[in-house]
């Protein structure tokens, strides 16, 4: 295979992160500070700029390759063991194809340039376009499969065994230190660990959940170098929701920050200024508070703890779980507090009066004023 294949992909995903870092600094300015659009016709143009951008960037280092590349990735799938990921991997690739099609179709047939059917035209191939930046990496991986080393199991069943063991007792003494870990082709876990023993440290090679039963060593190096020419290379590991889309991110939720909300409440002068502060941090619903978002985090982020299908994993997920059952707690709290202010029928006493942040100047006839005398002092003799 040769290299202009896997480097047109990444050539285009480059350029495409590009092009999306430029979309958003320019549809930002197009914003209020809420994230609401206020200037529509420059959103439009700025979004018309990006799709003509990317389709440029598919012409350029795509276009010439797409249907080679996925024809590699396909016969390196076939040639794969047998794996759960396999059948997500397929489904990709077919989607990539569609996606080329597509493309491809407009490509032949362009509409004239700056027309507004061109603008429609490549408005419609933008998410064909963002299909192959996101997920392009996968055929990439799969086509260069064949650079890719076979492990060879460099331990007899014996020695196997001896490592094992010394590691499962390392790991038992709080000194088998994990330092990265990825999936093989055939879906197993690699995991690279220091075995210390006697002040001694030993690179070894873990095949399996280092926190589950059934863990085994399969290679023991002198470093990081040698250990990943001979272990199993890593294939692309996978997301925690299968429709997300760097490129396609919904539209931000207009939200107040919690700095705001802290100066409304500096600002504020009757308890129902403070009451509405702190309700809009525990608002729910669309534009949801910052108590509720934090809460919307370690929910989301218990689910990414569990779907590492780890035992570590679990345990990290129940306790992301519980902190966020106690966060639920606190917010309904908060809450609560939060009407009983607003019902308090009070505003600050006067006597909390402001301070000028500039004094006055003096008048310019005035004289300065007198400083204070000097206390005397008795002079000291040796």
């Amino acid at each position: 295979m040769t290299p202009e294949l896997t480097d047109g992909a990444r050539n285009f995903r480059l350029r495409m992160a590009v092009i999306d870092r430029e979309s958003e600094v320019a549809l930002d300015m197009t914003c209020d500070r809420y994230g609401r659009t206020v200037h529509a016709d420059a959103a439009a143009a700025a979004r018309a700029h990006r799709n003509r951008a990317a389709v440029e960037a598919y012409t350029t280092h795509l276009a010439p390759h797409a249907d080679t590349l996925l024809d590699a990735a396909r016969r390196a799938l076939d040639e794969l063991p047998p794996a759960r990921h396999l059948a997500g991997w397929r489904a990709v690739l077919d989607g990539l194809a569609a996606s080329a099609a597509e493309i491809r179709r407009a490509l032949d047939r362009p509409a004239a340039p700056g027309s507004p059917a061109e603008r429609a035209q490549h408005s419609a191939l933008w998410p064909h376009l963002t299909a192959w930046a996101d997920h392009s990496f996968i055929a990439s991986d799969l086509a260069d499969q064949n650079k890719h080393h076979h492990h060879k199991a460099p331990l007899t069943d014996e020695e196997q065994q001896m490592w094992t063991e010394m590691a499962q007792a390392a790991q038992r003494r709080g000194e088998l230190e994990l330092t990265e870990s990825w999936y093989a082709a055939d879906g197993q876990p690699i995991t690279l660990a220091h075995l210390i023993e006697n002040d001694d440290s030993t690179l070894v090679a873990l095949r399996g959940d280092p926190d589950a039963p059934g863990w085994q060593v399969i290679g023991h190096y002198a470093h990081e170098y040698e250990a990943g020419k001979v272990l199993p290379a890593p294939v692309p590991p996978g997301v925690l929701r299968a429709d997300v889309s760097r490129f396609n991110r919904p539209a931000p939720v207009p939200e107040l920050s919690l700095q705001e909300l802290i100066r409304d409440v500096v600002e504020g002068q009757t308890a129902g200024d403070a009451s509405e502060a702190l309700l809009g941090a525990v608002q729910r619903g669309y534009d949801a508070g910052p108590m509720v978002r934090l809460q919307e985090l370690l929910e989301t982020s218990s689910q990414f703890a569990s779907a590492l299908e780890t035992v570590q994993g679990r345990q990290i997920a129940a306790r992301l779980s519980a902190l966020g059952r106690q966060i639920e707690f606190l917010t309904r709290e908060v809450e609560e507090a939060a009407e009983d202010l607003g019902a308090t029928v009070a505003v600050l006493p006067p006597h909390r009066t402001p301070v000028l942040r500039v004094r006055p100047r003096p008048a310019v006839d005035t004289a300065p004023p007198t400083p204070p005398a000097r206390a005397s002092t008795t002079a000291r003799h040796r």
